[in-house]
């Protein structure tokens, strides 16, 4: 194909030159770039020359923190801007496609052209790039094509600085194939300039005093493009280019989030929940989609860490973000902590309080006896006899309270769903709606609302923190209510006898329970043939409750709402359920209720008040 065929058809291949266009600081372009050239030197040829969009300026000082790679640098210098000098920071990162042109390129032995001359800045462009994670969807042509269906408006600035790089590849070795890295918003006009001869820039009037940094290890997150726990990736991946499933972004991001939770049981003693798994999942997409991007980044983990578990599992997720085993505090440049507001523009705060036992918390009074222990290992095993099961008291009083919040908050929560807003007329019903008010106040109207009573109780509670998908919860028990108060329930958890914290008085982790009044009534749930349809623990207390319940109303807390058909199976018995999602309750409340003691006879009780705290 002629030059000029190459250039009608709009193709990044136009004789010597090859264009290689990148969104900076992300990875799959990095990912691309070294693939090609490699290539370029398996082929045999004279390695080509690599021009890259850099200040010429810069060119000493970036060949020193290439030296440093893996460690990461950032290059500090000074701009005037409005006859005042400003700090400019550059971050050298691995997976920035410009660092990794220069890398590849010494490699191979190919000849570097630092593009951007001195005398004319960069012109400030907005980097609204689609998620270059679509690529490893749709592969780089289609994604270059799509983006320059719609160029940016060019402005003077734009066309000088193009024209300025065209002159510096115009003039480059006339026989030597030149791979052109550039920024992608700056291709076109590029392309432009190189048709026709270009006139040297002005000389450069000032001279910059430029730096190398050594960034702290605590502050990469915030200043890098691509967050350092993926960079630490692509480090490896480089070295032979492959498992390049290993950078695929959903599956770092899952990986990240594991060996986080990891740390967080560690130090604190608590478990993400499968249902919180799923709804940081959740979380993480739907803040991805606010910011016009496929996957969420490091900030939006942490966010969502914090927003469903709590600000200590946010902690340990930024932490493990910032992860970048390669950088060293001591350093022969001097150290920095940088923030995120010196580097970019528009940036985002997040506010992490942990929440930590402090060593003064847990002193004690001197008097106070310490909890018992076993004499000699499994002396409170061989005590226990398992003759019968009790419950302990003050765990019913704890449970049976939580169970008349549940009622209430159902009821809340449907009677809002049947709230009718309408105009001001003659009567202002229940109270004027004064969001509804002002999300019309250009109408120039009131709007008022009026609620409709809910009839009917509420006469049975589910609660489901754990679907038991692995069979974790073996223990399957139903037991009655002693008095009035006190409700029937059938429950399934993990063994209690395997985790024994006194003589006979076993520790359990529920994983679902079922509660209705009035009690004395619930026959064993687990064994009745009536529920056999049920597939899962879950459904058979579901079942259970829309049997047992005298009122018409039952609550059903869970991860996600019941199969279809249990509506059509409630309404057939003349009942109703009203489906509360776990993640509105507070996870430390259900965290201190899903711990359950099992004791095996009535005697234990008067004793159980010195084993369990």
């Amino acid at each position: 194909m002629s030059l000029e065929a190459e250039i009608k058809s709009g193709s990044l291949e136009r004789g010597r030159f090859r264009y290689f266009p990148v969104v900076p600081g992300r990875l799959e372009f990095a990912v691309a770039l070294r693939r090609l050239l490699l290539k370029e030197k398996e082929s045999g040829e004279n390695p080509p020359m690599v021009a890259v969009e850099l200040p010429g300026f810069l060119e000493k000082v970036y060949r020193r923190a290439l030296e440093r790679l893996p460690e990461m640098s950032v290059i500090l210098y000074a701009q005037e801007e409005e006859g005042e000098d400003r700090a400019i920071y550059v971050p050298v990162e691995p997976a920035d496609p410009f660092t990794e042109a220069l890398r590849t390129a010494e490699e191979i032995g190919a000849e570097i052209i630092f593009l951007e001359p001195d005398s004319v800045e960069r012109p400030h462009l907005s980097d609204n790039y689609p998620d270059s994670y679509s690529i490893r969807r749709i592969g780089m042509e289609r994604y270059i094509e799509a983006y320059r269906v719609y160029p940016q408006a060019r402005s003077e600035e734009v066309a000088a600085h193009a024209s300025a790089m065209a002159w510096k590849l115009q003039g480059a070795d006339p026989s030597a194939r030149v791979i052109v890295v550039v920024a992608l918003n700056m291709l076109d006009p590029l392309l432009d300039a190189m048709e026709a001869p270009q006139d040297a820039p002005a000389r450069r009037l000032k001279n910059f005093e430029v730096r190398l940094l050594n960034p702290h290890p605590d502050c990469l997150a915030e200043i890098t493009v691509e967050y350092p726990y993926l960079q630490e990736r692509y480090e490896f991946f480089r070295l032979d280019l492959s498992g390049e499933e290993k950078l695929d972004r959903p599956r770092v991001q899952l990986d990240l989030l594991r060996e986080a939770e990891g740390k967080y049981t560690e130090s604190t003693g608590d478990k993400v929940s499968h249902w919180q798994r799923r709804a940081i999942a959740r979380y993480t997409r739907n803040l991805a989609h606010v910011s016009g991007d496929l996957i969420a980044v490091a900030y939006d983990l942490a966010v969502a860490a914090r927003g469903v578990v709590d600000d200590n599992y946010g902690w340990e997720v930024w932490q493990m973000a910032n992860r970048y085993l390669a950088q060293h505090e001591a350093s022969d440049l001097e150290t920095v902590r940088l923030s995120a507001g010196e580097i970019w523009i528009n940036t985002r705060k997040l506010r992490i309080r942990r929440r930590l036992p402090r060593p003064k918390q847990r002193l004690k009074p001197a008097g106070l006896k310490p909890r018992k222990r076993e004499k000699t290992p499994g002396e409170w095993a061989r005590q226990t006899t398992g003759d019968a099961i009790c419950s302990y008291p003050p765990e019913d009083l704890v449970i049976e309270e939580y169970g008349r919040f549940l009622k209430k908050k159902a009821k809340a929560i449907l009677s809002e769903e049947r709230v009718r807003v309408e105009p001001f007329s003659t009567s202002i019903l229940d109270g004027i709606d004064i969001r509804e008010t002002i999300r019309n106040w250009h109408q120039g109207k009131i709007f008022v609302r009026k609620a409709d009573r809910l009839a009917g109780e509420v006469g049975a509670v589910v609660v489901i923190f754990d679907e038991d998908r692995d069979d974790r919860y073996t223990y399957l028990t139903t037991w009655l209510g002693e008095h009035q108060n006190e409700s029937d329930m059938a429950f399934y958890s993990t063994f209690p006898f395997d985790h024994l914290v006194g003589p006979g008085i076993g520790r359990a982790e529920y994983g679902g329970f079922l509660m209705t009044l009035p009690p004395r009534r619930l026959f064993d749930v687990w064994t009745d043939p009536d529920y056999a349809f049920a597939e899962s623990k879950p459904e058979r207390l579901l079942m259970a409750a829309l049997d047992y319940s005298i009122e018409r109303f039952v609550v059903y807390v869970a991860m996600r709402p019941p199969r279809s058909i249990f509506r059509s199976i409630a309404a057939h018995l003349g009942r109703k359920i009203l489906y509360v999602p776990i993640g509105q309750l507070s996870p430390m409340k259900i965290k201190k209720l899903r711990v359950v003691h099992v004791m095996d006879s009535y005697e234990r009780r008067a004793e159980a008040k010195d084993y369990l705290w």
